[in-house]
């Protein structure tokens, strides 16, 4: 099986492909407009994780004809985006600098960005899930439009779900229901639970999906996707009025150490 993650192989690669956001995508929508009429601008996208924030910009710069260059604010500081500006500058092609959770940049770090931004020297995406009127410098907002996003419906899930089967994966009506319900709008949770398990199990079950999460609650990193993925559950569980999942994930958070004070701010929702 190819090393490379399923839901990067299932990653659309026209708009027309995309599932979800239609007030975004539809046929009115403000992105497909742009794409029409090939008009490039600034922008924040802002919704929840596994909702195609990365895939959108990714579509928008390729349906332009701009290069596409991917940072993650996590890991990416200032001279990193210092060599996707003077590529920009040197080369002068039209160049799309996408930073994800850009929430995670200080404000001397967003500061850098401003002129280039201003003056048109790149294109600028920024992803988050957190809200930009808080997390963004107000210069910088002010340059951009914001686009929210909103956690997937479960029949957009289902639809994601007939292309993992088209991959060689088997999944029964009642195990693809029980993993969209469980993935709660996160299009990368349901598509990595569907993988892993297959992976791990000769048949998708929802016993089998049980499991799956079992073994993944225990390589749960403070610092690494599987803390943002665990966040992300327990506050969709919160709001959904489940509390048996919720206390679930607050007992993962808590018995790897999480810090309670990062818990408490994320209860107040």
């Amino acid at each position: 099986m190819d090393n490379e993650p399923l839901a990067e192989r299932l990653r659309p690669g026209i708009l027309d492909e995309f599932v979800g956001q239609e007030h975004l995508t539809g046929k009115s929508g403000p992105l497909r407009s742009a794409i029409e009429k090939k008009h490039l601008f600034s922008f924040i996208l802002w919704g929840p994780p596994g909702t195609g924030k990365t895939t959108l910009a990714r579509i928008y710069a390729g349906s332009l004809g701009a290069e596409f260059h991917q940072l993650s604010a996590v890991s990416a500081g200032k001279e990193d985006v210092k060599k996707v500006i003077s590529l920009s500058l040197n080369l002068r092609q039209r160049r799309v600098l996408f930073l994800d959770e850009i929430h995670r940049f200080n404000k001397a770090q967003q500061d850098y960005l401003l002129p280039y931004v201003e003056n048109g020297a790149i294109t600028f995406i920024g992803a988050t899930t957190e809200n930009p009127s808080f997390e963004v410098i107000s210069p910088l907002l002010s340059r951009c439009r914001v686009f929210t996003l909103e956690e997937l419906e479960t029949e957009d899930l289902k639809k994601i779900g007939e292309r993992v089967r088209n991959s060689g994966i088997k999944i029964g009506e009642k195990e693809m229901e029980w993993a969209a319900n469980f993935a709660n709008g996160d299009a990368r949770q349901f598509i990595g639970l569907l993988e892993s398990t297959a992976k791990l199990y000769k048949n998708v079950s929802i016993e089998n999906f049980k499991l799956t999460l079992q073994t993944k609650a225990l390589r749960y990193d403070k610092g690494g996707e599987e803390h943002f993925n665990t966040i992300s559950a327990f506050i969709k569980t919160m709001r959904a009025g489940d509390t048996d999942a919720a206390l679930y994930y607050l007992a993962r958070m808590v018995d790897a150490g999480e810090d309670p004070l990062f818990i408490a701010r994320r209860m107040v929702v």
